[in-house]
């Protein structure tokens, strides 16, 4: 059983604050391109529920049942162009995803996707997508996602949606795809509008995929930047907290008295840099 954990995070006051820096350092730049005409067949899959707080999953029906709307689905690989930059870029540039693709795609797994999120801080809003790595023959594109789903009594909410978009250069096609919400002892919160309530829990999978993955392991590349560096690019489009530089309780007190600044000690129940509550 997955249980809600207490956070503290501690903040030094004026702590410095880091910039969402679109660049990689390198002037080589890509232009991407799809096939609009090649088709692309992506599995989709959701879990049972494991765990809510309150029961939802078990005392909720809609919530108990939740499965995919299409376990399978063809695509024009045009639907895709909405992960690909309007013009050329480099490793570590980041750009928006179209909204209509991403709702097409959203719809396999439920038929009624909103980009709208009900609770919304102002910052978490969006869909980003970064360029990691290519060579010769592949271009690798990391992106996010945050959306929800309508449901007929409330809206569920995953944590956020993240994925790969591996674009074949030379025949201009999708070698690969996945879309998903990622593992976390809690992962999606959920509304009830006839009671009035919100829950949160854990779901061990929902996402789309291509049946080919991890193909790209052993790749050698002419440019790249890591999956952490290009994850913390696009967290940096949703969330100005994550600007600031947070420490450990050891190290602010260690900070605070050669600094001679008060600390500050702020208690969350939910996490400062996804969806999920």
């Amino acid at each position: 059983m997955k249980l809600l954990t207490i956070g503290f995070l501690i903040l030094v006051t004026m702590c410095r604050q880091i910039n969402a820096d679109n660049h990689s350092g390198t002037n080589n730049k890509i232009t991407l391109n799809l096939d609009g005409a090649s088709e692309v067949s992506l599995k989709g899959f959701i879990a049972p529920i494991e765990y809510t707080q309150y029961n939802f999953h078990v005392n909720w029906d809609e919530l108990a049942n939740l499965r995919v709307a299409e376990p399978e689905k063809q695509y024009p690989a045009s639907i895709f162009h909405a992960f690909l930059p309007e013009g050329a870029v480099s490793v570590g540039d980041v750009w928006q995803v179209k909204e209509e693709g991403a709702l097409e795609l959203l719809k396999q797994l439920n038929p009624n996707p909103s980009l709208d999120l009900e609770i919304n801080v102002g910052d978490s809003y969006g869909l980003w997508a970064c360029l990691r790595a290519y060579n010769d023959k592949f271009a690798d594109i990391v992106f996010r996602i945050h959306a929800e789903f309508v449901l007929n009594d409330g809206r569920f909410t995953p944590s956020q949606f993240k994925g790969h978009l591996i674009v074949d250069q030379i025949s201009e096609k999708v070698a690969s795809f996945r879309m998903y919400v990622p593992e976390g002892v809690l992962n999606f919160d959920v509304g009830r509008n006839s009671l009035g309530a919100i829950d949160v829990g854990f779901c061990p999978q929902m996402e789309l995929w291509t049946e080919t993955q991890n193909f790209l392991q052993d790749t050698e590349f002419a440019e790249s930047i890591t999956q952490e560096e290009a994850e913390r690019k696009l967290i940096l489009r949703f969330y100005k907290s994550q600007r600031i530089n947070w420490v450990s309780l050891e190290e602010a007190l260690e900070m605070a008295p050669a600094q001679q600044k008060p600390v500050h000690v702020i208690s969350i129940d939910g996490p400062l840099k996804d969806e999920s509550c």
